[in-house]
């Protein structure tokens, strides 16, 4: 087996490789072939077969296979290609922190966030988040699921992630911080409220209702699927899958039938901008906390550091400090 050898392997990737080369591995990843490849980068295909070449030169080894069906990354192409979307991402990061200072502002923060996180937390976690300077901090918003995001975190595309942590979370190369925990709360029109009020749920008839929930194996479907079957009851199909809270409000107060389960910040929410009425009724539940997430390794620039402070300020201020069965897991947080 040969020895690798990697004082000189980083003196060939310092001395020759560039951000085209980086943007190249991504084309032929994304199309598969030199051919498409060359089209979609406005190239000859014997100029890209000879930056591939030079590129797998300066590695080593080859970062493709090339078959019949096209081509597909090697072992060590997919460790290359996932370093070069991260370097390609902080290369527009740049470019975006660079168009914040020059509009006044400190820098600029990508935030992921899942379904069902309050809008409030984000707005008061922008208004606390200054920049070195007193500079406001701009900040893009990245919605998604957790798996989705968290794989957006590992290649930079965002810089925090708010969502769920719960023992299905993959937090390898990540650091988390629980930020807080989330009760259910039905809510329903404002008639169809103040009917379900008049007494104990009845479940049944409940069951019967239009159910506006999120889509199969998400944690809030999960739960209410349990509440059903822990009555004894057939959980009921629902008629509107969605995550988008602006739209289960629409829902519930166009209709005398429609009733959802969210949890309690999303609720109020709801109640003040879309006019939904709160069921007063206590639920067992086990959701997995609201916590934020940020890469274990590398730097962390101030931006995102202040606005991790921020979101942890405002989160203790609304929520209170966290319960002694929450408190932050080792997993790296800095």
């Amino acid at each position: 087996m040969a020895t690798f050898d990697a004082a000189e392997v980083l003196r060939r990737l310092s001395g020759r490789l560039k951000m085209r080369h980086l943007i190249l591995l991504l084309s032929i990843r994304q199309h598969g072939s030199l051919t498409r490849a060359a089209e979609h980068m406005a190239s000859s295909q014997p100029a890209i077969t000879n930056a591939l070449a030079e590129l797998e030169s300066m590695f080593g080894a080859p970062l493709f296979d090339r078959s019949v069906r096209g081509m597909a990354p090697t072992a060590l192409g997919d460790v290359v290609l996932a370093r070069a979307k991260a370097m390609v991402n902080d290369l527009g990061h740049l470019v975006q922190d660079m168009e914040a200072v020059a509009s006044g502002q400190g820098a600029h923060v990508h935030v992921g966030v899942t379904p069902f996180v309050s809008g409030h937390i984000l707005s008061a976690a922008m208004q606390r988040a200054p920049a070195a300077g007193e500079a406001r901090v701009s900040v893009s918003i990245h919605e998604g699921n957790s798996d989705q995001l968290l794989a957006q975190l590992r290649d930079h595309t965002v810089d925090i992630v708010i969502g769920r942590a719960s023992s299905a979370t993959d937090v390898k190369h990540i650091a988390f911080e629980v930020l807080y925990r989330q009760t259910p709360r039905l809510i329903a029109s404002r008639r169809l409220a103040a009917q379900l009020s008049r007494g104990p749920l009845n479940w049944p008839a409940l069951a019967e209702l239009d159910w506006i929930l999120g889509a199969p194996l998400t944690p809030i479907r999960e739960q209410v699927t349990d509440l059903f079957l822990s009555a004894g009851l057939t959980p009921p199909a629902p008629v509107v899958e969605s995550h988008s809270s602006k739209l289960i409000g629409e829902l519930i107060v166009g209709s005398s039938r429609a009733v959802s389960i969210v949890p309690a910040d999303i609720a109020d929410e709801l109640v003040r901008i879309a006019g939904v009425a709160v069921v007063p009724y206590s639920f067992d539940w086990t959701l997995p906390p609201i916590a934020m997430f940020m890469r274990a390794q590398g730097p962390r620039r101030a931006a995102e550091q202040h606005f991790a402070t921020a979101l942890r300020t405002t989160c203790k201020s609304l929520y209170g400090p966290l319960a002694p069965d929450a408190t932050n897991p080792p997993h790296g947080w800095v």
